[in-house]
């Protein structure tokens, strides 16, 4: 890609193929996947090959291109109906993240336009301005959210929302890195985010890779830590957020929101505004995934739990808005957001 951004890359595009860094195995081993096969893309979106919102849609979006280059090979006449499958395929792989269904939509608004002539380039270059576009704005995103923190301080981040989760550089993360940069973050401190542990696997690599200091807790440590005046801010991403400002983001998300409101800490989330989903009136209309009991009882693979144990696996929460002290994205910040206030952002230039 063009951008600015040239650390940690989730989503490559190579000669003919999408490559996919498989963040099920980080941060033991570093590998590529290599896809050509759109089914393949949907899988690999489902099965957490990728995570985090604005990477899951960009991924979705290079997956149009090889759905599109496989149905123009094997029908030169009507591919433009038969890739509406692989279109629903795609939007079937995970529920939550708004991204997935902008992305497509953009891509179909595309194919739309497309008249005779072969349909990979065209809709590769808009995959690629789709990536482009999520790395520039997550770069702004980072410069507006760390301009909010007013004097050096450590914070405090859930899941992970970084290059990993993004076309690259992140978006908490993201403020992280430009906060880093500025002298204004000092520390980390990360929650292992059970049950795919991805602030142990996730953040504290991402962190580590560019020398950032970061402290690993368990997800109940929190609020001991906020006690102890430790951290001045909350800043996490977000999977989607409602028309008056509630955020659909990790399970135990929320319980940071909570806990960051009674200790007086600061709350920020930061997404772009393809993330943003106007329609929905409020949380309570955002759909939760809801994923195996297998990863609630079991880790690596190996059971932990009690057999006849039962599980409850809710992959999202929803903190309600008015928990949240400011909302930033690539077109603003919302502080203390509602319906009013978000409509006035989505509508600015």
């Amino acid at each position: 890609m063009s951008g600015q951004y040239v650390g940690v890359q989730a989503i490559r595009w190579d000669t003919d193929k999408l490559l996919l860094l498989d963040q099920r195995i980080l941060p033991d081993k570093e590998e590529y996947i290599s896809y050509v096969d759109v089914n393949a893309v949907a899988d690999a979106i489902r099965n957490m090959v990728v995570r985090g919102a604005p990477a899951i849609g960009i991924t979705a979006a290079y997956g149009v291109v090889l759905a599109a280059r496989a149905r123009f090979n094997a029908s030169l006449s009507d591919w433009k109906q038969q890739i509406e499958s692989d279109l629903e395929t795609l939007s079937l792989s995970r529920p939550t993240a708004v991204n997935l269904f902008w992305a497509i939509e953009r891509m179909r608004r595309v194919i739309n336009d497309i008249s005779n002539e072969m349909p990979e380039p065209v809709l590769l270059a808009e995959a690629k301005r789709i990536h482009e576009e999520d790395i520039q704005a997550c770069h702004r995103m980072g410069e507006l959210g760390a301009a909010l923190i007013e004097k050096p301080c450590a914070i405090l981040t859930h899941c992970n929302a970084g290059a990993l989760a993004t076309g690259g550089f992140g978006t908490a993360l993201g403020v992280v890195r430009a906060g880093y940069s500025a002298g204004k973050i000092h520390h980390v401190y990360a929650d292992e985010t059970r049950p795919w542990m991805q602030g142990a696997r996730l953040t504290a690599w991402e962190m580590v890779q560019e020398k950032i200091p970061v402290t690993l807790q368990a997800e109940g440590a929190a609020g001991h830590l906020m006690k102890q005046g430790k951290i001045d801010w909350v800043i996490v991403g977000s999977d989607r957020i409602a028309a008056n400002g509630d955020v659909a983001n990790k399970i135990g998300t929320y319980n940071l929101a909570v806990l960051a409101r009674h200790h007086g800490v600061k709350f920020m989330v930061v997404a772009p505004t393809t993330t943003v989903d106007m329609n929905i009136a409020s949380g309570d209309d955002i759909p939760i995934e809801q994923r195996s009991a297998d990863e609630v009882l079991s880790l690596a693979g190996n059971r932990i739990a009690a057999a006849g144990a039962e599980a409850w696996n809710p992959a999202f929460d929803v903190t309600p808005a008015e928990l949240v002290d400011a909302i930033v994205t690539e077109k603003g910040v919302v502080l203390n957001p509602d319906a009013a206030r978000m409509t006035a952002m989505m509508s600015s230039q």
